[in-house]
């Protein structure tokens, strides 16, 4: 039997397929049922209100949304903070600008390594088609 210490709680727990203790998969169902009965009566609310209202930290109800639990579909006020910079979007993990930083870093790492192995080679580069021609 493998043991753990709960991240939520700190308590030692049987590991299982959830990543918390059973105690806190309770809490967290209740937590998940007080957002989704004051949603049904307040549509309009946003991820603060919610939050202000039931007790339940916006980190945990942004995990709810990732889920699927929540649908935002129908709540045209309901966003969650951008993982990098915090700015309140309704799909995904990052804002556009974040994303569109992202790429230009990871196009611009992979250009420098680029010619860092160009330099090594001697400034020739071989293709597969290139071997089969030698």
């Amino acid at each position: 039997m493998n043991l753990g210490n709960c991240p939520r709680c700190g308590r030692l727990y049987a590991l299982n397929f959830r990543d918390v203790c059973s105690n806190c998969i309770k809490e967290m169902e209740q937590e998940y049922q007080i957002c989704v009965d004051y949603l049904r009566e307040n549509k309009g609310a946003n991820i603060q209100e919610l939050s202000d209202a039931t007790e339940v930290s916006i980190k945990t109800i942004t995990k709810f949304i990732r889920e699927g639990r929540i649908s935002i579909e129908n709540a045209p006020n309901m966003m969650y903070p951008c993982e990098v910079c915090g700015t309140l979007i309704r799909e995904g993990h990052m804002c556009d600008s974040c994303r569109t930083r992202l790429t230009k870093d990871l196009a611009g790492a992979a250009r420098e390594v680029g010619q860092k192995e160009n330099n090594q080679v001697g400034g020739r580069t071989y293709n597969a088609v290139d071997k089969l021609r030698d």
